[in-house]
């Protein structure tokens, strides 16, 4: 049976756990939002400890704040950085949707321990208070959207960047092993001219580079910071050095370069920043969507599908028939891809319904961001370790599929115009012969000539001198 310490705010009494370091505001949020049991993630908890801990320093240095509380909450807030105080964030992510009530389980969370530190109980709120010194100079209003900022910041550089970056290298090397073979391209599921296997996967390559840099871009507008709007962006009841020394520690702290925020009120009142970063990620994902099912297509098989590629098997793919393979990587890839997705317009519809002079749908977002940014970023090792990389061609069936391809055509309209050569693409198609057969039968070219004009390779970097000088 738990025992219970008795605890009151402005609302009136209630009981808390008689060893927990949260207090009444905490416990009120715990009892209204047993909703999902989605919790804030550790990298947001340590945002909430590090600002916390900036506060109370700038505090300190401007005189505001005695030192002996000072140092005593500046441990807490350390031991909450370090993780140590985790089980004490129960709260729901669905709750005020300014995250006032987290903001307080981290202010009672903190003065708590500080006061133990100190060589008080739990629940006192002596000498160290929750709201007159854990939150001196702050505003859940302010101190919400720095967390989310930094913790979305920090997740991108030491986790989404590193892993889109190991997904473009293993798409690199086989761009780089693939350049040689040549395939039959397709647009619109249908025949089109040649190209590498190896063009296609730089294809793929380019898609991931470009999503890095978008995601990259994203940085400068997460990089700003709300932190001493305090209530509504005025600023009210902070120092007017506040905010800009607290950056100043938080950006040592992360070795990461943030500023203040270049308007309060826009900081405050939305939270365009994170519907830019969640775009950003949002575009990676439908990038990934497309790789992960054109592999699906190119494996498909391995007897009726068009299996120019193999996919490592991983797994057995059927619980009801044997020796069946099924590209379980990709079709994990996509169903992120979707989720990505699904947050993403979560976030912005979030957004769109910020009323006035606060975002109050703030906590989704950042829970949804955060899913986006760790689930991309694992999802992308997954399948450049587990994929990509043991991914090996087909190059009897690629060859094969890229001689025989009517669209070979295509050069001739150089040659013979592009009615003629639509008349030798349909007979290869009606009669199985290939275009090259066609052309030596009818005199069209020589057997040497139609060796250079219609190799496949060539047709992958076509040359001016390609017909013996002509064309334009």
């Amino acid at each position: 049976m738990t025992d219970y310490r008795i605890e009151k705010d402005f609302l009136g009494e209630l009981k808390v756990p008689k060893e927990a370091y949260w207090g009444a505001q905490t416990q009120r949020a715990i009892e209204n939002f047993p909703i999902s049991g989605i919790r804030f993630g550790r990298r947001f908890i340590y945002a909430l400890g590090l600002i916390k801990m900036a506060a109370a320093q700038t505090n300190m240095e401007l005189g505001l704040l005695d030192s002996k509380i000072g140092k005593a909450i500046v441990q807490a807030c350390q031991e909450v950085m370090d993780g140590k105080l985790d089980a004490q964030f129960p709260l729901d992510v669905f709750q005020t949707g300014s995250g006032t009530s987290t903001n307080m389980n981290a202010n009672e969370v903190i003065a708590n321990r500080a006061n133990e530190i100190l060589g008080h109980p739990l629940g006192e709120k002596g000498p160290v208070h929750p709201n007159d010194h854990v939150n001196m100079g702050q505003s859940s209003n302010d101190v919400i959207p720095t967390a989310i900022h930094v913790a979305a910041l920090m997740e991108i550089d030491h986790n989404l960047l590193p892993a889109l970056r190991e997904l473009e290298d293993s798409l690199a090397k086989k761009a780089k092993e693939f350049d040689p073979i040549v395939k039959s391209g397709r647009t619109h599921l249908m025949d089109a001219t040649p190209i590498r296997l190896g063009q296609e996967f730089s294809g793929y390559q380019s898609q991931i580079d470009h999503g890095i840099r978008r995601v990259s871009s994203c940085r400068a507008a997460l990089a700003e910071l709300a932190i001493g709007g305090t209530a509504v962006g005025t600023g009210i009841n902070a120092h007017p050095e506040f905010p800009g020394r607290v950056v100043e520690k938080i950006s040592a702290a992360t070795n990461t370069k943030f500023r203040v925020a270049e308007n309060h009120f826009e900081a405050q009142a939305s939270q365009d920043a994170l519907v830019e970063a969640s775009g950003a990620i949002r575009t990676v994902a439908v990038s990934m969507i497309k790789i992960a099912n054109d592999l699906r297509w190119l494996g498909s098989g391995p007897h009726t599908g068009l299996r120019e590629l193999n996919l490592p098997p991983v797994q057995p793919g059927s619980s009801i028939m044997p020796g069946k393979v099924n590209p379980v990587i990709p079709e994990a890839v996509m169903q992120v891809g979707v989720t990505v997705i699904g947050n993403d317009v979560a976030i912005a519809v979030a957004n769109s319904h910020s009323n006035l002079d606060l975002c109050t749908m703030m906590t989704v977002m950042s829970q949804r961001l955060s899913q986006n940014i760790e689930l991309l970023a694992n999802v992308s090792r997954v399948f450049a370790h587990r994929c990509i990389e043991g991914i090996s061609a087909n190059i009897d069936v690629l060859q094969r599929y890229a001689e025989s391809s009517p669209a070979i055509a295509t050069t001739l309209n150089l040659l013979i115009g592009y009615e003629k050569a639509a008349e030798i693409a349909k007979e290869s198609g009606r009669t199985g012969k290939t275009v090259k057969q066609l052309v030596i039968e009818k005199g069209i070219l020589s057997a040497e000539e139609a060796e250079k004009v219609l190799d496949p390779r060539h047709l992958t970097t076509p040359s001016k001198d390609l017909l013996g000088g002509g064309g334009g």
